[in-house]
């Protein structure tokens, strides 16, 4: 019975110092985390002005094993807005050889926005493998959110000479 019992004990200590090290830094990692972490700074722009976008693939890439193929950030309106403007286009990017994150900064164009919520949107593309081997590309996400004020000169100067160019 005691050879039994020192069996299963050496047994689980042999299987827990062999569980990998990164279940510890899972408890660390969102499910969302496998697209990428945003942060976006700062979250009240005008059009015009620069906006610090950072992205951390710490977690997709050390964790969920998912290696980006490129990645594409947008400005988009939030669900449940007003849903008639496209989403705007701020970079299409890949992540450099052996990098797990992705940071750069932007001007925030000067689209006809609102002052509104919108979000900044990370799309990350990576490959997977489909079940006859061959891989395919798929496509997850995750936002940040950021207001835009339309209060600068230049979209006040835009708005009037679109009125102007009206007929009422």
């Amino acid at each position: 019975m005691r050879f039994a019992l020192a069996v299963i004990i050496a047994s689980v200590t042999a299987l827990v110092s062999a569980t990998p090290h990164r279940a510890h830094t899972r408890r660390g990692c969102a499910e969302a985390d496998r697209f990428g972490v945003l942060t976006v700074s700062p979250t009240t722009v005008s059009p015009g002005d620069t906006l610090t976008i950072d992205a951390d693939f710490n977690c997709a890439i050390n964790w969920f094993s998912i290696k980006p193929e490129y990645t594409d950030y947008y400005i988009e309106v939030p669900v449940g807005n007003n849903g008639h403007e496209p989403d705007i286009l701020l970079a299409r990017r890949t992540l450099a050889s052996g990098a797990t994150s992705d940071s750069f900064t932007v001007e925030v164009p000067y689209a006809f926005t609102f002052n509104a919520s919108y979000v900044v949107m990370l799309e990350t593309t990576y490959p997977i493998t489909g079940g006859n081997g061959a891989p395919y590309s798929v496509v997850g996400g995750v936002e940040a959110p950021i207001a835009i004020s339309t209060a600068s000169p230049h979209f006040a100067a835009a708005v009037l000479l679109l009125r102007d160019s009206v007929e009422l």
